[in-house]
This record gives structure tokens, sequence and C-alpha cells, in this order.
């Protein structure tokens, strides 16, 4: 308990799946929360989206552990209001101290149009620069920045076993938003590192979460049927870790942000972290 005592993090996605849950863990531990989510679906992405009961049942539980919480609906593609909206919540709550630009989609599938490209990398990588240059001038000594990337991101796009990994235009924005989440942390975390401020990021496997548990997901892992199901991906879901699971789960990776999140890591800056299952050394990366 306590591990982030006094601090206040931003969370973009934080509505549900894994920025709900770090919220919650952060929470637990004694932050208070600034808590963005977009609410609304986007069009080429055909998994729906957080709503804003979601992002209302995040605030909910951060209260229930009682810290404070600002919870808004912002589009992280939007840098003029994620500024204004973070100006505000600042405001209300005192202080900046630690940012976890975890908002991101996945719009697979080759019948996905080229705007799945655009919307892909736009949210994945320009948002996490939006959220991260937004929240610069609040962030002093001892300030934490973390990034959400992705092991699957991380693969080459000639695929897995001679497939293409990331199917689609989508697919491709996804990767190439991954990548360079790679690259951008680690040349950030050698700017800041003279101000005493970490950046680092997190490379999830697979995790349970409504990203994962989605028919164009599906169809990533069964391409061989024509409408799988959760089931049948299950059945391919482990393959991709070293370790015998399917996936990990969102408190998985929470774990790993409040420990970067906490005085704990106050030396550890400029890294790639894997929480994979060892996805990563199978998949040779």
């Amino acid at each position: 308990m306590n591990r982030v005592a006094g601090k206040v993090v931003l969370i973009t996605g934080a509505a549900r799946g894994q920025g709900r849950s770090h919220a919650v863990h952060l929470a637990d531990e004694g932050a208070d929360i600034i808590a963005f989510d977009v609410c609304a679906d986007i069009e080429s992405n055909e998994y729906p989206l957080a709503t804003e009961a979601d992002l209302e049942e995040t605030a909910r539980l951060v209260e229930k552990a009682g810290s404070r919480v600002v919870a808004v609906k912002v589009d992280v593609r939007d840098r003029i209001a994620l500024e204004r909206e973070l100006a505000e919540a600042v405001s209300k709550l005192g202080r900046l101290d630690v940012v976890v630009a975890n908002a991101g989609i996945c719009p697979l599938g080759n019948d996905v149009p080229v705007q799945g490209f655009v919307d892909a990398f736009d949210v994945d990588f320009v948002g996490v620069v939006n959220t991260v240059h937004a929240a610069m001038p609040y962030l002093g000594a001892g300030a934490s920045v973390i990034a959400t990337g992705s092991v699957a991101g991380l693969v080459p796009q000639i695929g897995i076993n001679g497939q293409q990994a990331m199917q689609g235009p989508g697919g491709d924005g996804y990767g190439l938003a991954k990548k360079m989440i790679w690259t951008y942390t680690q040349s950030l975390a050698l700017t800041l590192g003279p101000s005493s401020i970490r950046v680092n990021a997190i490379h999830p496997t697979n995790v349970n979460t409504d990203m994962l548990q989605s028919p164009p997901m599906y169809k990533t892992f069964r391409p061989d049927l024509e409408n799988p199901t959760a089931e049948d991906a299950k059945v391919t879901f482990p393959f991709m870790q070293a370790m015998p699971t399917p996936w990990v789960e969102p408190e998985d990776i929470s774990h790993a942000v409040v420990y970067l999140a906490s005085d704990e890591s106050r030396f550890v800056t400029g890294q790639q972290l894997r929480v994979d299952a060892g996805a990563g050394m199978k998949l040779g990366i």
C-alpha cells in the first residue's frame, strides 16, 4: 500500500481494459487519477470502444479506493483538447507526477480501408506523443512517463510463420506505431534524463481485454475459419507465448505500471519492458 501515495497520475484509455486496471491499482496504492478516454467508436475499428458509462465506472472504482479522480471524455488525437482538459484537471488535483499513455486501437483485417492505417497510427502513436507533450510542462524531477507498446506490434510485417502478422492497413498502422514507441521512449529518456524524469515503455503480449476478445482478433489468429469464435481462437492464442497461457490479464500489466510509477524505479529509464510470458523470445524480437 501507498507505493505512489501523494502522486497524481494521468491515464489515457482509462475507461476499461488495461487503462481501468491501471487506474484502480494506482489508486489502491495511494495515487489520485486523471482518467481520459474517447468514449466513442472509431469507424475503421470494427469492435466497439469504451463508453461514457465505462469511464464513469472507472471513476467510481477509483473513488471506492479512496482516491480523487477527474474523469473526462477526451480524444488523444486532439492535442488542443488534451492540453485544455489536462490543465483543468491539474488545477483541480494540484500537480502531475506520472503519465500512462495507454490509449490504443487495433483495426485488424484485410477488409479495413486505408483509413484504418491513419486511425491506428494516429491513436497509437500520435496519441502517445500528444499525451506526453501536453503533460510535459507539469512534470518535474522524479516524474515518470510510461507508454504502452505491444510485443505483437514489434513483429516485422512479414509476419509469424510466413503469414502477415497484423493484417490489413490497420494492422500496418498499429505495427508502425508500436515500433515507433520503442524509439520515441528511448530518445525521450535521454532528453529528460538530466531533469530526472524517467521514460519507459511496456510491451505486453495478448492481454485479456475487449481488444483481444473481438472478431477481428479471432480472425487474425484463426485465418483458416470464416467466422471463428472465442473458443476457436483460444486454441491458437497460446502459440504466441513461450509459457503455456493464451494471454495475460490486465492486472499483470498494472503491476509493472505501478512499479514504474513508484519511486522504487527511480533509476529505471529508457527501458522496453516486455510483460509477455516469453512471447518476444519465441518471436525472435
